[in-house]
């Protein structure tokens, strides 16, 4: 991965390290949920996140580890797709959806391989692959890698990676 996105070491002693995502500092003191929060960029994920009934789960011991698809990245699914999965009746499909960009444990960027599969939460596996430099989690290019959060670690990634079984 990347190694462009290092922790930001504070300029004053008391302020923990972070890293910048969507407008907001991410720092290792708060969980994957609250972190996420703050994010100008993730306010779909979010939202998709509460409708799941998951924040609970994700606020939870973990590790685990995220591909967090950003605003855009649920923007290029077709239309009324987004508005489609966060219907009441569809909670099941947006579960789904969500748990397979989640992955136990918690992997940095210096801990995934090309070629590797990592197997997800929601039960099938997501194909690690590097091309030029970059790195993708099933076709959906790593944007931003190791967010770290108390309970695990996110990596921001520029599509919403669907499984076979929703």
């Amino acid at each position: 991965m990347e190694e462009s996105n290092e922790m930001i070491e504070p300029e004053e002693e008391e302020e923990e390290p972070y890293v910048m995502v969507g407008g907001a500092k991410m720092v290792p003191s708060k969980d994957i949920v609250d972190n996420a929060v703050g994010s100008a960029d993730h306010t779909t994920l979010v939202a998709a996140v509460k409708a799941a009934g998951l924040v609970e789960t994700l606020k939870g011991d973990g590790p685990f580890t995220v591909f967090a698809p950003t605003n855009e990245a649920f923007n290029k699914l077709p239309k009324g797709t987004v508005e489609n999965l966060l219907k009441p009746e569809n909670k099941g499909k947006l579960t789904s959806v969500l748990t397979y960009h989640v992955v136990p444990g918690a992997l940095k960027a210096s801990d995934l391989k090309a070629g590797q599969t990592l197997k997800t939460v929601q039960g099938e596996n997501l194909m690690v692959t590097e091309k030029d430099g970059k790195w993708f989690i099933n076709g959906a290019q790593v944007t931003i890698a190791d967010v770290i959060s108390s309970n695990g670690v996110t990596h921001v990634i520029d599509a919403v990676v669907l499984p076979k079984k929703m």
